[in-house]
């Protein structure tokens, strides 16, 4: 399984921006296994939570090793703390480089599926409403995206105020992430706006897994988004699951989505442990 680190110049950022990618070009086949048929990779594209970097996914859950066992190409960029929403004044255009530039600029580097029903967006926390507001906006691109205990924080985020004893829970971050919180809703960083247009335009919708922990305070949220895009006719997965805002629960429930995912199966081969020998 190769691991890359990649740097390049984005235009949306106007920046130098690191990833990381998972590529299973190298998987070792066991002996009397047939080989991988020369061809594309269906790819996931993996979005991190708050305070996190494009390393979190490899060191906070399995998904090298399953990604290795599925065929799987995974890309991770970094977001900062910007929701992956673009932010106009500063040139910091986070959701066209999540849902158009990385995508482009991966498809030339590596061997991609250029298919749409190859290609799948998924985060946690901020990446799972990042995952959603990407997936959902750029639905020509994704076929399928998965949101992991998401920060739908969007919900009425035009009552904020500033006397909380945490940054992030404040009007002044809202508003330095998606600017006016009182023109928020009917935008395209309102994520029931975006479903309810795709439905309006009779647009082929975007498989959805919405997953969150029992113990979460995110849970209600998820729950109630969860039921809104059933009662829209969405084609969506839902599932509550013992656990908190934790990898424990993220590692368990990312396994969940590539169950989830149309992916190849579970072939033998070895990795640098030698399982299966």
């Amino acid at each position: 399984m190769a691991l890359l680190q990649v740097n390049f110049i984005s235009k949306s950022l106007m920046r130098t921006v690191p990833i990381q990618v998972i590529l299973p070009v190298d998987r070792i086949t066991l002996p009397g296994m047939p080989e991988r048929e020369e061809k594309t990779y269906k790819t996931l594209y993996l979005l991190h939570g708050v305070f996190g970097n494009y390393t979190d996914w490899v060191s906070g859950t399995s998904i090298q090793r399953w990604a290795e066992e599925r065929n799987l190409a995974v890309v991770m960029p970094s977001g900062d703390n910007m929701f992956y929403v673009d932010q106009e004044e500063a040139h910091n255009y986070y959701g066209e480089f999540i849902g158009r530039e990385l995508v482009e600029i991966t498809r030339k580097m590596f061997p991609l599926s250029k298919k749409r029903d190859d290609t799948y967006i998924a985060g946690l926390s901020m990446g799972g409403y990042g995952a959603l507001r990407n997936g959902l906006k750029y639905h020509d691109t994704f076929g399928y995206i998965a949101g992991l205990s998401s920060a739908l924080i969007t919900e009425r985020i035009e009552n904020r105020t500033d006397d909380v004893p945490f940054f992030i829970e404040s009007r002044a971050y809202a508003q330095s992430i998606f600017g006016n919180l009182d023109i928020v809703k009917g935008s395209d960083k309102d994520l029931k706006w975006l479903a309810e247009k795709l439905k309006r335009e009779e647009t082929d919708f975007p498989r959805i897994y919405l997953t969150c922990g029992m113990e979460d305070s995110l849970l209600q949220a998820n729950r109630s988004f969860g039921e809104y895009l059933k009662k829209q006719g969405v084609s969506i997965t839902y599932k509550e699951c013992p656990g908190g805002h934790e990898w424990d629960f993220w590692n368990r429930s990312i396994k969940d989505v590539l169950d989830w995912l149309p992916l190849e199966g579970r072939e033998g081969s070895m990795n640098s442990g030698n399982i299966g020998i």
